[in-house]
């Protein structure tokens, strides 16, 4: 397997799907990140709604980046499941992530921006198995 197969091509392998998503991860992350900083920094908004403003953009790019490049396997075809259970692992993701911020910085006295990066690791891997074992395994006909 030669590297050009982690970029392009077919995705049927774990080990692409992790590289992959890591990618589309990485770029989710870097718009929250920003997202955060920027909304925090500049405009003055607390920075717990700075992160959520932060993570639902990320999520939206998350998203995208999966159906188009990361996984060529999905559960279903109808969008609204699949967006619905998307919507609900990142629910999840951003209860997560808001704890865990909230305890990182508030509770443990960490710079709200190092809390930002240890919570993404954290929820990063909570989110590509979430999306991988509920929507993006082999195609089950009975939700259709």
């Amino acid at each position: 397997m030669n590297f050009k197969s982690y970029i392009a091509g077919h995705t049927g392998r774990l080990s692409i799907q992790l590289f992959r998503y890591l990618i589309a991860g990485g770029t989710a992350f870097v718009i929250d990140f920003a997202l955060l900083w920027f909304c925090t920094e500049k405009i003055g908004v607390n920075y717990l709604i700075s992160t959520l403003i932060g993570y639902t953009i990320g999520l939206l790019v998350s998203y995208l980046m999966s159906i188009l490049w990361v996984f060529d396997q999905r559960r279903t075809q109808n969008l609204f499941y699949e967006l619905g259970g998307f919507t609900l692992i990142g629910l999840i993701g951003i209860g997560l992530t808001s704890l865990l911020m909230w305890l990182l910085t508030d509770q443990w006295g960490l710079y709200y921006l190092l809390s930002k990066i240890l919570t993404t690791i954290i929820v990063f891997f909570w989110n590509f198995a979430a999306k991988k074992i509920l929507l993006f395994t082999r195609k089950n006909k009975t939700m259709d």
